[in-house]
């Protein structure tokens, strides 16, 4: 059978967002054609071999409790798995894996193959056909068009890339990948605004040449976890990372290589990630730093290729030759390839609804670094909400809008569209206000339910969620039924520094304070300790955070509600800001420009002021 003319959604390139998006609208029911300028790279770790991190971990845990592939694909493909942040409390917890970069790639492009619904094409989309207004589908390089009733256009880094490496550059979308043209032109014809953006790779080392008993070992969590919620055994030995640091003498051949640096004379125009500099940027923001942490990250089980993370570069690849062989360990190394830098178009996001669909377009929608953002987790976050909200387009069914207080993937995308973003985007805790809520244990009890409603997460992980609740429930009875007497515990308590008990309390009591985990109690009640080896440790650690927490949580959940009211407040779309005499002059060209849904959204802006928005409340008649 050929490829069929009519879809209902056309996917434009297959990186974490377009796989995200393309899984999300099949599993829903939609006919999907992919397009990919390469086959043999859908899912491709452009960067880092590895999935989730501060924050972002939380991302991936909510693409899985949707029903979406990422965290699935990143338990198969592990090599290493690592909770980070253990040390703060449980709205900081993280779950990051490191990953066999081919072994990921080919997981995706099976699990696409074998999903329902997915066709594919290799050609480069060259226009989108626009009529009215209105996305009607795509034309290729090749000179065929495909129709379709939505498009969306996860281009990652390839809209007219330049790639950097000291004084050389040449048209590519990543390492070994030619660029894509012709969308951002049309793009700018229709009247979108665009602009340039940085990112940067560090250089591939030959493992075999690497001195690691010069570098601190970093091994994995054991047991190992997952990031998925679905229950499936992961066998794989882990893989160790290793640690080491940079030094002076390592930036004094860096900064030999300023000077034809394309960083520093202007030929890069494009800003950089903040968050994640290359390592001459932390040369020169940081300079009263005499090292800097490196990772050296295995890329997989049958590779010696090594990913020195920290090392990110667009100097000369004789500048960094040099450089790596003055670092404790790779005295002896050599290079796969050199670090290079990255430039590429985005579109500012303020140009979107917040369904990810284009505010000049419609059913044409944008997800990934098209929009400003970086990293893979944050692309197959708005590749998921893009794919879910083309299928409900199609269904002639509400959008999906995922709130703050619900999702991290409702932070990125209303800071996004309501904030906008001049340099690459990344996640962080920070930005979320209801972090307590938005912890990494319960993203499917969040959000679960709702891929169910929507026909995405399937009857066996809705089933597992109703499992996983049913034991909470019956783990805080327990621990609310069964006491603590203090002979029983004073030389624990003493251990934990912690005052003995007095009197004998419940253990839910004794669970609140500060030093007192789960696991000791099981030492102070060995009847309690019997009940609970019968539940999962998932329902255990969801169970003790949720008491341990709760004066916190509840605190969060009333900030919420008083939140909502403002949300609830809706903003008609054509509303005439100019017309609204108590509002700033930089209010009103800011309210004409984003067109905010509620007056919660409009708060968020930034320059709107609290006098801003008690003039719009007075103007709409609240």
């Amino acid at each position: 059978m050929g490829i069929k003319d009519n879809y209902d959604v056309i996917v434009v390139g297959a990186g974490h967002a377009g796989c995200e998006a393309a899984a999300a609208a099949a599993n829903m029911g939609c006919k999907v054609l992919l397009i990919t300028m390469n086959m043999t790279t859908i899912a491709q770790m452009s960067c880092n071999p590895a999935m989730g991190g501060v924050a972002k971990g939380q991302i991936v845990r909510e693409i899985d409790a949707l029903g979406g592939y990422s965290g699935i694909i990143s338990d198969k493909t592990a090599i290493q798995f690592r909770m980070l942040n253990r040390s703060k409390g449980p709205a900081m917890w993280s779950p990051r894996t490191q990953n066999d970069r081919l072994k990921f790639a080919e997981e995706w492009r099976y699990t696409l193959e074998n999903t329902p619904n997915v066709d594919f094409w290799q050609d480069m989309v060259a226009r989108i056909i626009v009529k009215d207004n209105y996305v009607k589908g795509v034309i290729t390089a090749m000179g065929k068009e495909f129709y379709s009733k939505t498009v969306i256009l996860t281009n990652g880094t390839f809209l007219n890339g330049i790639i950097h490496i000291g004084e050389k550059q040449f048209s590519g979308g990543r390492s070994g990948e030619k660029a894509a043209k012709g969308i951002t032109e049309q793009l700018n014809e229709l009247g979108f605004e665009s602009g340039r953006m940085k990112t940067g790779t560090p250089p591939r080392i030959d493992g075999r040449t690497i001195d690691y008993s010069k570098t601190e070992i970093q091994e994995g969590d054991k047991p190992k976890r997952k990031f998925s919620f679905l229950d499936f055994p992961i066998e794989h030995k882990q893989l160790p990372c290793y640690i080491t640091y940079t030094n002076p003498k390592v930036h004094e051949i860096l900064q030999k290589g300023f000077e034809k640096s394309p960083l520093f004379t202007g030929r890069i125009q494009g800003l950089g990630p903040r968050y994640c500099p290359s390592i001459e940027d932390k040369i020169v923001r940081f300079s009263e730093r005499e090292r800097h942490q490196l990772f050296i990250e295995p890329e997989g089980w049958r590779t010696h290729e090594i990913y020195l993370n920290g090392f990110s570069s667009s100097l000369s690849e004789e500048i960094q030759y040099e450089a790596l062989r003055h670092i404790p360990g790779l005295e002896n190394a050599k290079m796969f390839r050199p670090g290079y830098a990255i430039e590429y178009d985005y579109f500012p996001p303020h140009q979107l609804e917040l369904t990810l669909e284009t505010k000049l377009i419609k059913n044409l929608y944008f997800a990934g670094q098209i929009n400003g953002t970086t990293g893979y987790e944050e692309a197959a976050a708005q590749g998921i909400m893009a794919g879910i909200n083309a299928a409900l387009r199609i269904k002639n069914q509400e959008p999906l809008i995922l709130k703050r207080d619900q999702a991290y993937i409702g932070v990125l995308i209303d800071d996004l569209v309501t904030k906008g973003t001049d340099e690459p985007y990344r996640m962080f805790t920070s930005r979320a206000e209801y972090r307590i809520l938005l912890r990494q244990d319960n993203a499917d009890r969040r959000l679960t339910k709702i891929g169910y409603n929507i026909g995405l997460a399937k009857e066996d992980r809705y089933q597992e969620l109703l499992q996983k609740e049913k034991e909470i429930s019956e783990i805080s009875e327990l621990l609310n039924q069964f006491y603590i007497e203090p002979e029983n515990s004073h030389e624990i308590l003493e251990y934990l520094n912690e005052q003995p008990l007095k009197t004998r309390q419940k253990a839910a009591h004794v669970l609140l304070r500060p030093n007192v985990k789960l696991e000791n109690l099981r030492w102070m009640n060995p009847k309690l300790s019997a009940k609970l080896y019968e539940y999962a440790y998932e329902a255990l650690e969801a169970a003790e955070i949720e008491i341990k927490y709760q004066g916190y949580i509840e605190k969060e959940i009333a900030l919420v509600d008083k939140m909502k009211k403002l949300e609830d407040i809706r903003l008609p779309e054509n509303l005439k800001y100019e017309n609204c005499h108590g509002l700033s002059n930089e209010a009103k060209q800011k309210l004409l420009k984003i067109k905010p849904q509620s007056i919660g959204q409009a708060s968020r802006i930034s320059g709107i002021s609290p006098a801003d928005i008690s003039a719009l409340l007075i103007f709409i008649g609240r």
